[in-house]
């Protein structure tokens, strides 16, 4: 079926829902078998022209099981097969990288990521388990829409964040940067449009710009307020330090593409800490009010 065909394989943010470790009041409702909190795996999404060929955005750790709980991704014919035809990295994050280790046996597909997320790559001999004789590894650039010979057009597009977690080590880390450390993607076929912005640490008139008109918008809901994850005794960063856009208060996404024609906007990459992630919360409540949908790991768009 034509169209632009979207599949949200992974909802939340780093460590999934709930995260192994932790007994926050979003995972301690999960533990305690509380029906109002799923189980939500770490963010990608998939995306088709066709509903037989996918690109997947971002791979995440638990890209097998994404796909164990996707049939149009499963294999279909011959001894080796996969619908997966490409991949693109919005950032180095492990959270967004580590999957493509899974994805090493000798299947053929294309690793779409901007020059510095290839460098990084490149540079951690661990990712030379993606032969290059069979994937190939194809930079994009900020601005230049390409073409990628399923159908889909893609264009990247640099928002404000941040380096990696694990590339902070011994640096000045700087945040809110508009660089290709952190990027957004459109997505478009058939006359339809997605952009998905997974991480963004402000929202800045590109941002805005880029989301006016999408048919769906995917957008960093990492957390609820800035200084969630300190309130609760869990980190001393918050939202901003982390390279996020909170959904509330200063700077927050919740009524920041309010006066732009939007088809549909939901949140995706959910920390586990949001209380969004609570089904009935007056959190959801406010975000489903202002006209914003929670993702869960499953969802389809059809646009």
């Amino acid at each position: 079926m034509s169209g632009l065909h979207v599949l949200i394989l992974g909802s939340a943010a780093g460590g999934g829902v709930p995260q192994w470790n932790c007994r926050c009041p979003v995972c301690s409702l999960f533990w305690v078998g509380d029906s109002r909190v799923e189980s939500r795996t770490q963010s990608s999404i998939a995306v088709s022209a066709d509903g037989v060929r996918w690109l997947l955005v971002n791979a995440s750790p638990d890209i097998r099981q994404q796909i164990l709980a996707t049939p149009f991704l499963q294999p279909s014919n011959g001894s080796r097969h996969s619908p997966v035809e490409a991949v693109a990295l919005t950032n180095a994050d492990v959270d967004h990288i580590a999957g493509l280790l899974v994805l090493r046996e000798r299947q053929s597909f294309t690793v779409y990521a901007t020059g510095q997320t290839h460098d990084i790559l490149a540079s951690n001999p661990i990712f030379n388990v993606l032969s290059p004789d069979v994937v190939k590894r194809s930079v994009m650039n900020m601005d230049a829409p390409f073409d990628t010979g399923i159908g889909l057009m893609v264009r990247p597009f640099a928002v404000p964040g941040k380096v990696a977690l694990f590339m902070e080590q011994g640096q000045d880390v700087r945040i809110g940067d508009v660089t290709e450390t952190t990027i957004g993607l459109e997505v478009s076929a058939n006359s339809k449009r997605l952009v998905y912005i997974p991480g963004c640490a402000a929202i800045d008139e590109k941002v805005r710009l880029m989301a006016s008109g999408a048919d769906l918008l995917l957008y960093d809901g990492t957390t609820f307020t800035d200084d969630e994850m300190p309130k609760l005794g869990l980190s001393d960063k918050t939202a901003h330090r982390m390279g996020h856009t909170p959904i509330t208060g200063t700077g927050g996404s919740l009524g920041a593409f309010g006066d732009l024609f939007i088809g549909q906007k939901a949140y995706i990459h959910i920390n586990n800490t949001n209380p969004i992630l609570i089904d009935g919360s007056t959190e959801r409540q406010m975000v489903e009010a202002a006209d914003w949908g929670v993702t869960r790991d499953g969802m389809k768009f059809l646009l």
